[in-house]
């Protein structure tokens, strides 16, 4: 589907990036749409958060172009950081300093008019009112990651650039948090976030993935899917780690993982596997195809991606 340009908050083409002679982002477009949750995905040192960096100004790119929040990349990054939340992997506040003094530093740094209403605002929008004068320091992952997305809202952004925030946090924490990025985006705001999660990619609008700085799928979840082509069985039975043994390596068999008391077999060659398969496909186990899931689709990708370290 063509994408009105109106409609786009990022809308860059060809970025790229070099260190010391090597390529960590390697010719990558993206287009996100206003109101949109947009997962970029990929392994460590993929070239994510180099992306991230460039797009909000803290890096320039070695080649590519565009625009985010209508403003050149290039020529307007000042414009660009002050209509951006960035959030970071690594918790960057002031530990010896409360809750609400972190906010107000924040505020300030963006000349915030009327500092104290929006500190206030931004304490009770992210659950922090009763905390306000704990010290930073002190606060659980869960509850830094709060923190955190407060000091990137206080602004009023309007764009969202979140770099692996669940990272160490617990389930319900991640899932508080994803809660709130929704109600973020349906109320308006755009929101790019890095992720290793699948169930987290699951809950994107959309997703792209790169490996060592190239892209190698976008689209929805279902779209990223159905053109990766694999094919996934699923097998119960006896003695599964030893079947796994004697399956990996087969003509066609890519990926054997074991998934609690089963074990799903994946390729993109269907007659292939499906050959390899028969000679265990006796009363003693029990197989059904399945749909290919997300994980299946980006370890597939990932081993066929070429290291970019050299």
């Amino acid at each position: 589907m063509v994408m009105s340009t109106s409609d786009l908050v990022i809308d860059v083409q060809g970025i790229t990036k070099r260190f010391g002679g090597r390529t960590v982002v390697n010719n990558i477009p993206m287009q996100v749409r206003r109101g949109e949750i947009y997962g970029f995905l990929g392994p460590n040192g993929s070239g994510k958060t180099t992306f991230l960096r460039m797009l909000c100004g803290l890096l320039t790119p070695d080649a590519g172009s565009g625009r985010c929040l209508g403003y050149d990349i290039r020529r307007e990054s000042g414009e660009i950081k002050k209509n951006v939340g960035y959030m970071t992997q690594r918790f960057s506040f002031y530990e010896d300093l409360t809750i609400e003094e972190n906010l107000d530093f924040v505020a300030q740094i963006y000349g915030v008019p009327q500092r104290k209403t929006a500190v206030d605002k931004s304490l009770e929008r992210l659950g922090l009112t009763a905390r306000r004068r704990q010290l930073a320091g002190t606060l659980s992952g869960g509850w830094k990651q709060r923190l955190a997305l407060a000091a990137c809202l206080i602004h009023e952004p309007r764009l969202l650039l979140l770099d692996e925030p669940t990272a160490g946090v617990d389930p319900k924490a991640r899932r508080d948090f994803w809660e709130e990025i929704h109600q973020l985006a349906a109320a308006g705001l755009t929101v790019l976030i890095t992720t290793h999660y699948m169930d987290e990619a699951e809950r994107c609008h959309r997703l792209a993935y790169i490996a060592y700085g190239n892209l190698l799928a976008r689209g929805s979840v279902e779209e990223v899917v159905q053109a990766a082509g694999l094919t996934t069985w699923e097998v119960t039975g006896p003695d599964l780690p030893a079947l796994a043994e004697k399956i990996r390596g087969q003509p066609g068999v890519e990926q054997v993982v074991a998934f609690g008391m089963t074990l799903h077999i994946s390729g993109r060659d269907a007659g292939k596997l499906r050959e390899s398969l028969n000679p265990w496909m006796t009363d003693a186990y029990q197989w059904q195809p399945i749909e290919s899931g997300l994980e299946h689709v980006f370890i597939s990708l990932m081993e066929t991606a070429r290291d970019n370290f050299s």
